[in-house]
Parts: C-alpha cells; sequence; structure tokens
C-alpha cells in the first residue's frame, strides 16, 4: 500500500502497523536457503506472511507481512500475504514465483522492460492468453464470512485473468476489501501475476454507467465533464484528478475506463454527457489534464492509469444511433477533413500526456464519407469497413505510426465479440486473431482465453505478437507498483475519502459549471433584500414517485438556506423554482432530445403552467443539448447544470456565486434544426447550419459558449479558438 496524499493523514492505527524494518525483518529469524540464483547474492533469507504478519496491515480481512519504504536505501515498500518475503543483499523482495529465489522480474531494483522481459519468458501461452482479456467482475453481496471473492474465482483462478472490470458503488472500504482479496488470488497464482481493478469514472453522477452522489463513504462527488467544459477551468480539472487518483488508489482500483475524448457533434448522441462537450480544443485541454492528474506526469505506484475513449472519435453518429447496436454501427463522415479537424485532437493530447492505453469503439468507418484525408484502405475503398478495434489501418498505421502511440489498446466491450462488425462472417477464433494483428492488445467482454491459445495453434496468431501485447500489459503493471504492494488499507480509503477540502473544492467546482442562459428583468440573484418578500413554490420533475423527488429537493433547500421560504401551495407563491431532469438512456437505442414523457417529463404542461403563474425560475439538467422550445419561452430565468449539486444551483440563485459558465455546446432551436445538423462537426463549424442554434425572445442564441453573468449580463458567442485543432499548447510542459 503506497505512501499516498501528503495533505491527508493516514489513520493512528495505520501508522502504528507500518513500522516493519530490516532489523524486525531480522528479528523476525528468516529461514536461510541456499543462494541458487543468477544474480550471485550472498544473503539470501524469506519471512512467511503465512505465518508472520502484520495484522490490520490492510485490514482485519487479510493478514500481511509488510516492509515500509526507505528512501535512503531505495527500499520501496513491499506486502506480501501468500507468498514468502525474501531477504537479499539486505532489501527485500516478494517471492512471486514461489521458488525461493530472487527472479528477474521479482527485482523491483532493474528496468521495467528487463523485468517484464523475464516474466514473458516465464509465462505458458494460456497465462499469456488470460492476461489479454478484460470482463466485468462481481463481488459476493453481503457475504456472511466477509469473503468477497471465492477461493476459487473462475477469472482469477480458473482463466489466468489478471484485468477485471468493477461496477458497483458501495463504500469505499467494502471496495478495499474486495480488491485485497482479488490480489491475493493473484498472489497464490503460479507466478503471482497481481490483478488491475478497473472502473467507469466513480466521481460524477451518471445516467448508463457508475452513478454516485454525494454520500458518506463514497468518493468525493464532482460535476460531470460537460460541467467542467461549462467551468472551462482546466487546472480545476487537474485537481480533481490528483484527488480522485488519491481515492481510487486508496481503494485499490488502479485504471480508469475512462475519461472521453469524443466530441459531441451530434446532438442525439445519448453519451454526450461523459464528454467535454463540441468544441476540440477544450476537450483536448480537459484529457490532457485528466490524464495528468490520474496517472502523474509519468505512471507510478500512486498513480491511476487512464484508458481514454472511444478512437478516432465517437461523436460522429448518424441521428445519434449508437454502436453498440447494429443500427449505427458505422461511423460516418459527411463532411471533408472532420475527423482529423475535430474528432482527433483531444486524442493527440492524451498521446502527448502519455496516456497508458486507448479503447476504439465498436463502429467502423463508412465508405460513404467525404474524403479523410488518411491513405486509403485500397483503390477503390477510403476505409476498410470493418469495426475499430479489428481494423489495422486505423490502430497500427494510424494510431501508432502516425500518431505515434506508445501504450497499448483496449477494446471495448464485446467489439471483437458479438459487435465486431464488419466481421461478422468470422469465427470467434478469427475475431480474436484479426483484434489483436490489428492491433489491440486486451479484449474486454470476454473470459475465454481458449480463443486466443486457439487462434495461436490454428496460425491465425503468432505467439510473437501475443508477447508484444502481454508486455505492454504487463508494463503497465509494473509502472504501478502492483508488483510489491498490491494490497490497501480499508480504514485509510474511508479516511482519504472523507476529506472534507476535497469535497469543498469539488463545490467550488460544481458553483463554476452552472450556465446562466436567462434573467428577465434581473430576476436573479435572490439577495437578502428581495428574499424577504418571496414565497418559493418548488418542484422537481419528474417529481418521483408520491413525489418523493420533489421532497428531497425541498429537504435540501431548507437544510442549506434556512432564510428561504418555502410554500407547498403555489397560489400562494411569489415566484417558483423547477428543476427539470430530463432523461435518456443510450441502452434504450431509441435517440432523443425533446422535453417531454419520451425522456420522463410527463407533464410539460404542468411546467407551463407554473411559469405563467408566477416569475419562475427553471433550471435543466443539460445531459444532452436538449430541445427546449416548449419550456424555455415562459421561464422567468433559465439555469443549465450538468450533473449539479442542488446546493451549488442555491447558491447561484441567491447570488453567494455570481454564474460563469457557459455552454459547452449549442442549444438546438427545434428538431427541425436537429434534422438540418451536420452531425460530424461541432455546432460553431462553417459547414454546420446557421439557423441551429435556439434563440430566446431576448434575442440570444444559446449558441456554443453563451452564458450570463450578474455583472455583465452579456452573452458569449464563438470561442476564439473555435477553429484550432491540434494538441494544446501546454502539452510539452511539465505540470506542477
Amino acid at each position: 500500500m503506497a505512501s499516498l496524499s501528503k495533505q491527508i493523514k493516514k489513520s493512528s492505527k495505520l501508522r502504528r502497523t507500518v513500522l516493519t524494518s530490516t532489523l524486525a525483518l531480522t528479528l523476525l529469524a528468516p529461514v536461510m536457503v541456499p543462494q541458487a540464483n543468477a544474480n550471485g547474492n550472498e544473503d539470501l533469507g524469506y519471512v512467511d506472511p503465512t505465518t508472520t504478519a502484520n495484522p490490520g496491515n490492510s485490514g482485519a480481512d487479510i493478514a500481511t507481512y509488510r516492509v515500509q519504504a526507505d528512501p535512503a536505501t531505495g527500499q520501496p515498500e513491499i506486502e506480501a500475504a501468500k507468498k514468502v518475503v525474501l531477504k537479499v543483499d539486505g532489501k527485500q523482495f516478494r517471492d512471486l514465483s514461489g521458488n525461493k529465489l530472487l527472479d528477474t522480474y521479482e527485482d523491483w531494483r532493474l528496468p521495467v522492460d528487463q523485468r517484464v522481459a523475464d516474466l514473458v519468458s516465464k509465462m505458458t501461452l494460456a497465462e499469456k492468453a488470460g492476461l489479454m482479456l478484460i470482463n466485468t467482475h462481481t463481488p459476493i453481496a453481503n457475504p456472511a464470512d466477509g469473503r468477497y471473492v471465492k477461493a476459487d474465482d473462475s477469472m482469477i483462478v480458473a482463466k489466468n485473468m489478471r484485468y477485471v472490470i468493477f461496477r458497483q458503488t458501495p463504500t469505499v472500504d467494502v471496495i478495499a476489501k474486495y480488491t485485497n482479496q482479488l490480489q491475493e488470488l493473484g498472489e497464490a497464482s503460479r507466478l503471482g501475476i497481481p490483478v488491475v481493478v478497473t472502473s467507469n469514472p466513480r466521481n460524477h453522477a451518471s445516467t448508463d454507467y457508475t452513478n454516485i452522489a454525494a454520500s458518506e463513504g463514497q468518493h468525493s462527488f464532482w460535476p460531470g465533464p460537460l460541467g467542467f467544459a461549462a467551468a472551462g477551468d482546466t487546472e480545476a480539472v487537474k485537481e480533481f484528478s490528483e484527488i480522485a487518483a488519491k481515492e481510487w488508489r486508496a481503494a485499490g482500483i488502479r485504471k480508469v475506463y475512462g475519461y472521453t475524448a469524443d466530441i459531441a457533434t451530434d446532438p442525439l448522441w445519448a453519451r454526450i454527457e461523459d464528454t467535454f462537450g463540441e468544441d476540440p480544443k477544450v476537450a483536448s485541454d480537459m484529457i490532457y489534464n485528466v490524464i495528468k492528474g490520474f496517472q502523474g506526469d509519468k505512471l507510478g505506484k500512486d498513480g491511476v492509469a487512464i484508458t481514454v475513449k472511444h478512437f478516432p472519435g465517437g461523436g460522429a453518429r448518424d441521428n445519434g444511433l449508437d454502436p453498440h447496436f447494429v443500427e449505427g454501427k458505422f461511423n460516418p463522415y459527411p463532411t471533408e477533413g472532420s475527423l482529423l479537424k475535430y474528432h482527433i485532437p483531444p486524442f493527440k493530447a492524451a498521446i502527448a500526456a502519455d496516456v497508458s492505453s486507448i479503447m476504439p469503439y465498436y463502429a467502423y468507418p463508412s465508405n460513404d464519407s467525404a474524403d479523410q484525408g488518411l491513405p486509403w484502405f485500397s483503390e477503390n475503398q477510403q476505409f476498410e469497413e470493418v469495426g475499430f478495434a479489428l481494423n489495422k489501418s486505423i490502430l497500427t498505421d494510424f494510431l501508432r505510426g502516425q500518431l505515434g502511440f506508445k501504450g497499448y489498446v483496449n477494446s471495448d466491450t464485446g467489439a471483437v465479440g458479438n459487435n465486431a462488425w464488419g466481421a461478422e462472417n468470422l469465427t470467434a477464433v478469427q475475431k480474436m486473431a484479426k483484434a489483436i494483428n490489428a492491433g489491440t492488445d486486451i479484449i474486454s467482454g470476454s473470459s475465454d482465453p481458449t480463443l486466443i491459445t486457439k487462434a495461436v495453434e490454428q496460425g491465425y496468431l503468432t505467439e510473437d505478437e501475443i508477447n508484444k501485447s502481454v508486455t505492454l500489459l504487463l508494463t503497465e503493471m509494473m509502472n504501478l507498483g502492483l508488483f510489491e504492494d498490491p494490497y490497501v488499507d480499508p480504514q485509510h480509503s474511508l479516511d482519504v475519502v472523507a476529506n472534507p477540502e476535497a469535497q469543498q473544492l469539488a463545490d467550488e467546482a460544481h458553483r463554476k459549471s452552472i450556465v446562466l442562459l436567462r434573467n428577465d428583468k434581473n430576476l436573479l440573484p435572490l439577495k437578502d433584500a428581495k428574499l424577504k418578500d418571496v414565497k418559493l413554490y418548488v418542484e422537481m420533475f419528474p417529481a418521483g414517485t408520491d413525489g418523493a423527488s420533489t421532497k428531497g429537493l425541498i429537504e435540501i433547500i431548507k437544510k442549506h438556506d434556512p432564510s428561504i421560504t418555502i410554500t407547498n401551495n403555489l397560489e400562494e407563491a411569489t415566484h417558483a423554482y423547477i428543476y427539470v431532469k430530463p432523461v435518456q438512456s443510450n441502452w434504450d437505442n431509441n435517440p432523443r432530445i425533446t422535453v417531454g414523457p419520451e425522456t420522463g417529463i410527463t407533464n410539460v404542461d404542468r411546467i407551463i403552467d407554473i411559469q405563467k403563474k408566477v416569475p419562475t425560475i427553471t433550471a435543466v439538467n443539460m445531459t444532452n443539448p436538449w430541445v427546449l422550445d416548449e419550456i424555455e419561452p415562459n421561464a422567468a430565468a433559465l439555469i443549465g447544470t450538468f450533473g449539479t449539486k442542488a446546493e451549488a444551483i442555491v447558491d447561484v440563485i441567491r447570488g453567494e456565486f455570481n454564474p460563469i459558465g457557459k455552454l459547452p455546446f449549442a442549444l438546438p432551436a427545434s428538431m427541425t434544426a436537429v434534422d438540418n445538423e451536420v452531425g460530424d462537426v461541432p455546432s460553431f463549424a462553417p459547414e454546420e447550419d446557421s439557423a441551429y442554434a435556439y434563440v430566446n425572445k431576448a434575442g440570444h442564441a444559446y449558441k456554443y459558449g453563451f452564458g450570463l453573468s450578474y455583472n455583465q449580463g452579456k452573452a458569449i458567442g464563438k470561442p476564439d479558438h473555435a477553429g484550432e485543432t491540434g494538441k494544446p499548447a501546454h502539452a510539452g510542459k511539465s505540470s506542477k
């Protein structure tokens, strides 16, 4: 369990249990074994952690033997639960192979590439194949014995898998115990290869993926990526990522399936919520800082590896249809050069930031597209119409050859299986071989390593090609420090996420993300002088079962600002505050962005009635650029939010915070405008329909970058950098 934030003190319990030293090891009287290793060490001893442990080092669920880091000698922190710890030349090492000799791959003093090469040479083909798969792993729910993982777990033990996706949201101490138990199984295996636990982002609200809110024992809660884009504060993104990395590291989650570098060019696409909006420059800056925050300047033992997705950009859709489904299986590029100009820049920024891995999308590039400026696949075909994870021209020639990517490629879940578009005629073994030969290094959504071993046995793949992928994966593991200490302390994980300073910074980010779109007659802010005469009616849309969501919102407002007088009687209200939260799920396979029953708002007429009755502050949570032509005209004030805490909206309404957010995408005037838009370019691109954006009764167009404040009340139009592409200016600079 590596040292974490200098700003967050470890618990006294943890400090008491970390005092193992060379002296302590000597006092344990290690059993000596004959010197028989290639390193020629004279002093070789070991300690068996199953009989000599430091109780509590990683929580009561696991007894481990731990060696404290010693910067003076270079000794890293190491921790073992199942295999012995060797003492060599006064330093200590985990004996992962169990042979009581110091193998090259166990020697932390050696360069990573040398260690990895040694380990690859020792692995069987079956072990390599298992390493090249990643799939969802689900802990046992509420186990009576505290064991979240079976001793004979089918993925880790039977199939040699070492990358798993974790999707649940228990408190972080439970996560820590779960990840520790996975690491026990990894350590107990033949070569002791550790486990990399992966998750979708878990510090934000999410419609379809890992969804959290502010609650005890959970990760700090921040606005969604769109909110960061609205705030336009890249330093805040870096700050968030550094804090989140400490939280993830403390719980034992070491890899993010994120963040999303896709550009939101098709407003109908249900995954816009996960993006940084429609501006390639902003998305590039955000992605660069997310990577540097999570990984550090160089991926190391305190870092969390990032998998940027979905190469070469998932935002170029056909009427919002997603390639999780056959109807949306292709990427259309109707605009000449749009791929390189608008969709690739964030991936260039990710590569400049040394991102650990990149995930291609399910789709294939359509040959109905305009010329995209890449070398043609053949004389008659611009692209090979096969999914990006199986597309050699895209991965090997373009991503690695032209863009210079050095990390590994992680397929999307099922993209080399049932969703291998363009390769439907291939067998499962042939699909696997085609993907790996194309440049994909780890296959998501599969738990069958025999598909890889059969591909080698049947001549579709060479073991040399397998070794390239395995080398990249093991290099990430080594850099993360998992071969020295994969274990974490559950109590410490709770201490890390309970840091009030982190949530204060998150709350500030929430306030910065809010966009004020309309403010008739300076209705806002409701400062004390105005508030004394205000009786506020509050309603949430949807209200929830028996009005539970509305009641919850009212309770938050009362607790956060008791000076607000709230009435449940619209007839006596002087003002109203309504919070509208439309939703569409990607899994519906039914793209839609109108506000109505189709997006969960069953009573639009009620919204309009309230707005006509009293001056109404209307807040809309924008997971998509919704068509607001029904609920906007009668609003007295309009606020855009992006997975924002209710308390932050109250702060803006009350004038405790002057709104500074700007729209991260344009809002369409109508569904006719949506039908006329160009799906592969941002709204501010010269190729886009100039009449696309909604215009309110004051003549303000809700274009990209629009936002009002109480001080200036002035709209912002097209950003100065809208036409720029390429990596951010700071890409070559070291972060502070």
